[in-house]
């Protein structure tokens, strides 16, 4: 009996130590990005040694195998983060779940990063660029854009998927109008730029505003003591060179962290066009107008960022941030010229008039925001108190003089005008953000937030009647516009299993008052509107997910397009505005499919109602062109996405981005009669980014991309095919202290394009080209604590994406 008491025991503890687990989990920094190539190893409990031992992949996975039962240390460690360490019994296999790393406090000495990160990172719900010491980091920001998968720039316009992003630095929103976002990007180095997020679907913590979500991040601070850069870049055009410069500087101590940036960028741009449009009457051609346009415009923006981050204790911490962009009128100069042949219906020239207009500029864009952030004794749970104001000031005066001319050239009449308009705007919000960790993977949100926008648009218009200056009252107005947001949001998140979700409602009440002084008309506008989002993706196998978004968003009129004032560009052409607008409501889902971790398939709908369109139309009774905002109808796309990202080997990786979509709208034509009119295309989207690593030590990197649109509808207009190849290549030289940059952008000048409207009664057709195709050279040099990387906390320029710069 005793013998088969011992025999059984021997047994059962062989089949005990014999059987094996695993332990597995996930490494993310504070802000829950997930950390790539984390040192996880297994100790001995008893003497601290190593067992086993694995990195962590793209998305901060491990998963360590083959361990006997037994009680263990499990470390894990990240340059710039504080080790993990956790004890475990083992009987079983663990998952860990998430595991937050906490930055280190300690200054690190003598260390060198040579390492590349990898350039593009898909993830669920947004894909990743990283750019750190690519060969785009000695650019400005605009230009590493112009380079993001998926993100399209093309006549000052940045779009993604058909739709205009909002852009964030950090998770904080950079409210401005379209034109100061390029003026404020293309005036940012990317030196401390860690990677560009393109968020194709915002969850219910950002604002409902915009269609996508373009996060700019900076490099994580890692360091205590001073360091800084200085950086330059020089840009060589057809017609003018461009230069941009600045420098960075940084200071840390255990509680104090704090940051300065100040750069300026003096530059030309021409811009050249050919206009024919034909003005047509009961279906025959009455007139028909040839123009030869020529512009160029002289900026020197200059761009104040800067931060303070003081610790106070271990839970508590304040934060003071300023952005400041300044267009002085002395360096904000456009001119443009333009020569207008009039045919009469035979083809025969009639008349021919010059316009040459002068216009200066001046703009101040003052920003400020504070920061309170407490964490509690609970990991992970915090609160965000923030407030902001901005202050925007612009002011134009514009001089438009015109010449009449006969066939053979004598004088018939000439014309003179004058425009000064000026847009100040004052901007306050006040918003609070909780965040609380439900379990080890999961995480409840919620928080609210209020903002005012008060606005007065100035326009005075001056004719000269025998050389005496008098005002144009018809074409004079001061616009008043109020605006108040209140919205609140909560977000749920989990992930159990192969299972992740995450849910999220947001709802926004909008209040607005639109004044037009001259005009006495006074327009109010209430409305509530929810905005649901969902997520939901599941992990089949290790070489298969699925995964499916929803979120409703919407876009709000800009000023411009809200203002009725009638902007005269010559005696022909004005822009004017619709303070009736409605605001563009948009539906989105996506069903994607990832294989492999490298391969992903996206289906997409999006519906837009009312969207707001501002179209270039002829009026044909009164021989004027017109810019004018409208709302159309409504407007639908849907497609299939492909994108890849694979290493071919060990110095060249590949990454490629398709896009084959339909887009259909109906829009209502101003200058008819008619209720509606379709417009609808096909359309191919087409990105390919080569990236190389030139040498053993990685101090020389190189890339070239490809990027291709083919023709494209929007409303009345069709617009022909664009395309770019962009080559460049980076050295790093004296320990990694200083690089240097060359490059080529648009090497074959392929960006310029065409444009044709043709509808009913309009006609029109124009070439558009500009200094495309450029010869770049950018250097950095680093000095101080220059050896780890160091941070650039981007100041929040909040709540004014739909400020003016005419």
């Amino acid at each position: 009996m005793l013998k088969n008491l011992i025999f059984f025991y021997f047994l059962y503890t062989s089949i005990s130590f014999a059987q094996q687990f695993d332990i597995s989990g996930r490494v993310h920094d504070i802000a829950k990005v997930p950390i790539a190539y984390a040192n996880v190893i297994v100790l001995n409990n008893e003497n601290d040694e190593v067992i086993k031992g694995t990195t962590t992949n793209d998305e901060g996975y491990f998963n360590i195998e083959n361990l006997t039962s037994g009680n263990y240390n499990i470390k894990i460690s990240f340059l710039g983060f504080e080790n993990y360490l956790k004890e475990i019994k083992l009987i079983r296999s663990i998952d860990l779940g998430v595991i937050i790393l906490n930055e280190s406090k300690l200054m690190l000495d003598g260390v060198v990063i040579v390492s590349k990160r990898p350039t593009v990172k898909r993830m669920v719900d947004r894909l990743v660029f990283n750019v750190e010491n690519s060969t785009l980091s000695n650019n400005n920001v605009l230009d590493v854009l112009n380079h993001t998968p998926g993100v399209l720039i093309s006549d000052g316009k940045i779009s993604i998927k058909q739709s205009t992003p909002v852009v964030y630095m950090n998770d904080r929103r950079v409210h401005l109008s379209s034109q100061e976002v390029l003026q404020l990007l293309e005036g940012t180095s990317a030196t401390n730029i860690k990677s560009i997020e393109v968020i194709t679907s915002p969850p219910a913590k950002y604002e409902a505003e915009g269609g996508s979500v373009l996060n700019i991040v900076t490099s994580k601070n890692i360091i205590a003591g001073y360091n800084g850069s200085v950086f330059g870049n020089y840009k060589q055009g057809s017609e003018f060179p461009k230069y941009s410069f600045g420098t960075s500087h940084f200071f840390k101590t255990k509680k104090l962290n704090t940051y300065l940036n100040y750069s300026i960028s003096p530059r030309k741009d021409y811009r050249s066009s050919e206009e024919f449009i034909n003005f047509i009457e009961n279906d025959q051609v009455t007139s028909r107008w040839e123009t030869d346009f020529e512009r160029i415009r002289k900026t020197a923006n200059q761009n104040i960022n800067a931060n303070l981050d003081y610790q106070l204790n271990e839970n508590n911490s304040l934060g003071f941030s300023t952005s400041m962009l300044i267009s002085p009128r002395s360096n904000t100069q456009t001119n443009a010229n333009s020569v207008t042949d009039v045919f009469n219906n035979t083809k025969v020239l009639d008349s021919t008039f010059f316009t040459d207009s002068r216009k200066v500029d001046e703009t101040f864009n003052l920003a400020f925001t504070l920061d309170y952030v407490h964490n509690f004794k609970k990991e992970g749970e915090k609160l965000l108190i923030r407030g902001h104001h901005t202050n925007y000031d612009s002011s134009s005066f514009q001089n438009v003089d015109t010449d009449y001319l006969f066939p053979d050239e004598s004088l018939i009449r000439t014309n003179r005008f004058q425009t000064f308009s000026s847009q100040e705007i004052k901007l306050q919000t006040l918003q609070a953000d909780y965040e609380l960790p439900l379990g080890d993977s999961g995480l409840f949100e919620m928080g609210a937030k209020v903002s005012n926008i008060n606005s007065e648009n100035i326009l005075t218009q001056y004719n000269f009647e025998n050389e005496d200056r008098v005002e144009d009252l018809q074409n004079s107005d001061t616009f008043l516009y109020d605006e108040t947001n209140y919205a609140i949001y909560t977000s749920v998140s989990k992930e159990w299993d192969t299972w992740s979700l995450k849910a999220g409602l947001r709802t926004e009440l909008t209040n607005i008052e639109g004044n037009s002084i001259t005009n006495n008309q006074v327009n109010n506008t209430d409305y509530i509107k929810l905005f649901p989002s969902l997520f939901i993706s599941h992990t089949m196998n290790e070489n298969n997910e699925v995964y499916f978004n929803y979120t409703k968003r919407i876009y709000r009129p800009r000023y411009t397009q809200l203002n009725p004032f009638k902007y005269f560009l010559n005696d022909n052409t004005f822009i004017t505005g619709d303070p009736n607008l409605k605001p563009q409501i948009d539906n989105q889902f996506i069903l994607g499919y990832t294989f492999n971790e490298d391969y992903t398939f996206e289906l997409y709908y999006r519906h837009e109602k009312d969207p707001t369109l501002q179209y270039f139309y002829q009026d044909n009774d009164e021989n004027v062109l017109v810019f004018q905002s409208t709302n159309t109808d409504v407007s639908i796309s849907y497609g299939l996405d492909f994108t890849t990202y694979v290493a071919l080997n060990n110095f060249w990786d590949l990454y490629v981005l398709s896009s084959g979509y339909f887009y259909k709208n109906n829009f209502n034509p101003i200058a008819s009669n008619e209720t509606s009119f379709k417009g609808e295309q096909w359309s191919l989207y087409l990105e390919i980014g080569n990236y190389f690593t030139l040498s053993e030590d990685k101090s020389l990197l190189g890339d070239i991309s490809f990027n291709y649109l083919s023709p494209i509808n929007d409303g009345p207009t069709d617009t022909s095919f664009v395309s770019s190849l962009d080559i460049s290549i980076r050295k790093t030289f004296w320990n990694n202290k200083a690089s240097l940059n060359l490059g080529i952008s648009d090497v074959f000048n392929t960006q310029n394009f065409n444009t044709t409207t043709k509808y009913l009664n309009q006609d029109i057709r124009g070439k558009y080209k500009f200094e495309n195709r450029l010869f770049i050279l950018g250097f950095n040099y680093k000095f101080g604590n220059f050896r780890l990387r160091s941070n650039k906390k981007n100041i929040e320029l909040n709540e004014r994406e739909r400020l003016d710069n005419n």
